[in-house]
C-alpha cells in the first residue's frame, strides 16, 4: 500500500457507521429476496431442487470473479464500488418485477455481492487499526445479523397473505410480471435505492495501492498466488479452513431449517422464515459476546466450539415443538457467531498485512463462497435424487464435527511459534 492521506478518527467513525447503515439496509432487503425468489418458484410450480440453486445462482459469482473483484475495490474508492453493488441490486429486483427467471436475477444480485463484499469489508480493515478489529467484526455481525433477522421475518411478510393482494391500478401492472408477489418486490427496490443513495456519503479511507496488470491471465495467476499465501500461512491457512467450512455448511442449513420447519414442524414458509430468524438472533448475542471478551490474540484457543457446534446439529431430529426448535437454534446461532467473528477478524488481519485489504476479502470471498457452492450443489443432488432430510441433517452434523476435530488436532500439533498471532 502506497502512501497516503487519512482520515480524521471522527470521519473514520463516521463512515463506519455510515457503512454499517448501508449494510443493514442491503442485507436486510438481500435476505428478503431469498424469501421473496423461493416464493416466486413456488408460485411458478418449478421443480424443488431449483430452490438450492438459487442460492448457488446467488455464490457463483464470488467465485468466478474473485481474481477481478479484490482489484476492482482496491483501485476505485470503496464507497462508490458500494455504491455501484446496490445499483445492480436494485436492477435484479427489477429483473424479478418485469417477469425474468428468479435464478438469473439472484445471479445479477450475486454479481452484485460478489463486487460489495470486498469493499465493504476492506473499507473496515483500512479505516480500523487490528486491535479493534474484533470489536469491529463483532458490532458487525451483530448488525448485519440483526438485519438478517429483520430481512427473513420482511421476506416472510412480503410473501403473506397481507401483501398477495393487488393494491396498484391496472396501468401500472400492464408492463410487469403477472404475480402476487409485486407489492413485496417494490419493497425491496425501495430498500436498494436507499442504500444506493445513502453510498454517496461515504468518505473515501485515503487507502492508495500500487497498480498492477490488468490483463485477465495475469490477474488470474496473481490471484492464486495471493491464495497460496494465505493459504500457507499457519494462522491464515487456520482460519480460512474453519470459515470455508462453517460458510458452505451455514449457507445450506439456511435451505435446510426452512424445509425441516415445513416437514418436522409443518410450518408453512412464512412462518418457517420467522423461525429461520430465531437462528439469526442467537448470531447477535454471539456475536456481542465475542466482540466484548475475545482478543484477536485468543481467536484460535476457540476450535472446541466448532466441534460442540457439528454435535448439536443432529439434536433437530429430537425437536418436536416451536419452542424447543427456537431454543436449538438460538444455541448453535450463538456458539457459531461467537467462534466465526473472532476467526473472520483474524483472516481479515492476516489478509490485509499479507496481501492488501481488498485482494485478501476477494480471496477469503472466493474460498468461502466456494465452500457454498460446493455445500448446495450436494444439497441440490441429494434433493433431486429425494434423500430423506433426518439424512441429510446427520451427515451435515457429521461433517461439522470431524472436520473441526481434524483442524483442532492439526493446530495442537504445529509449533507454539507458528500459531502464537503477532499483531501490529
Amino acid at each position: 500500500m502506497t502512501d497516503s492521506p487519512t482520515v480524521s478518527t471522527t470521519a473514520q467513525f463516521r463512515t463506519f457507521f455510515l457503512v454499517i447503515a448501508v449494510q443493514f439496509i442491503s442485507t436486510a432487503a438481500d435476505n428478503a429476496l431469498l424469501i421473496v425468489a423461493i416464493a416466486r418458484v413456488i408460485e411458478l410450480h418449478e421443480q424443488a431442487w431449483i430452490i438450492p440453486v438459487l442460492k448457488l445462482s446467488l455464490t457463483f459469482c464470488y467465485v468466478l470473479l474473485a481474481p477481478f473483484v479484490g482489484p476492482f475495490a482496491d483501485y476505485l474508492p470503496k464507497g462508490r464500488v458500494m455504491l455501484l453493488a446496490n445499483f445492480l441490486k436494485a436492477a435484479a429486483v427489477c429483473g424479478l418485477l418485469m417477469g425474468a427467471d428468479p435464478t438469473l436475477a439472484l445471479a445479477l444480485a450475486g454479481l452484485a455481492a460478489a463486487i460489495y463484499a470486498p469493499a465493504k469489508y476492506g473499507l473496515i480493515t483500512e479505516l480500523l487499526p487490528a486491535s479493534q478489529l474484533v470489536r469491529a467484526n463483532g458490532f458487525f455481525e451483530g448488525v448485519t445479523v440483526s438485519a438478517v433477522v429483520l430481512g427473513t421475518a420482511l421476506g416472510g411478510f412480503l410473501i403473506s397473505p397481507l401483501l398477495l393482494a393487488r393494491v396498484m391500478p391496472d396501468w401500472l401492472l400492464l408492463p410487469l410480471a403477472s404475480t402476487g408477489l409485486l407489492a413485496g418486490m417494490f419493497t425491496l427496490l425501495a430498500l436498494y435505492l436507499v442504500a444506493t443513495m445513502l453510498n454517496f456519503w461515504v468518505a473515501d479511507s485515503g487507502a492508495r495501492y500500487a497498480s498492477h496488470s490488468i490483463h485477465p491471465i495475469r490477474m488470474i495467476r496473481r490471484f492464486f498466488q495471493e491464495n497460496r499465501v494465505l493459504w500457507t500461512d499457519p494462522l491464515g491457512g487456520l482460519s480460512m479452513a474453519i470459515t470455508t467450512l462453517l460458510w458452505g455448511v451455514g449457507a445450506t442449513l439456511q435451505l435446510i431449517v426452512l424445509r425441516w420447519a415445513n416437514e418436522s414442524l409443518g410450518l408453512p414458509l412464512a412462518q418457517s422464515a420467522y423461525l429461520q430468524g430465531v437462528t439469526a438472533l442467537g448470531v447477535v448475542g454471539g456475536a456481542v459476546l465475542a466482540s466484548r471478551y475475545v482478543k484477536l490474540s485468543g481467536a484460535i484457543k476457540l476450535l472446541p466450539i466448532g466441534v460442540l457446534i457439528g454435535l448439536l446439529v443432529p439434536l433437530m431430529l429430537a425437536v418436536g415443538s416451536v419452542f424447543w426448535a427456537c431454543i436449538l437454534l438460538l444455541t448453535v446461532g450463538a456458539l457459531a457467531s461467537y467462534f466465526v467473528v473472532p476467526m473472520n477478524a483474524l483472516l481479515q488481519h492476516r489478509g490485509h498485512n499479507l496481501l492488501t485489504a481488498g485482494r485478501s476479502i476477494a480471496v477469503q470471498g472466493f474460498n468461502e463462497n466456494g465452500g457454498i457452492l460446493l455445500m448446495l450443489a450436494l444439497y441440490a443432488v441429494a434433493t433431486a435424487s429425494q434423500i430423506p432430510l433426518q439424512t441429510l441433517i446427520i451427515c451435515f452434523g457429521m461433517l461439522i464435527t470431524i472436520t473441526m476435530a481434524l483442524v483442532w488436532f492439526v493446530q495442537r500439533r504445529l509449533p507454539e511459534a507458528k500459531v502464537a498471532p503477532q499483531f501490529h
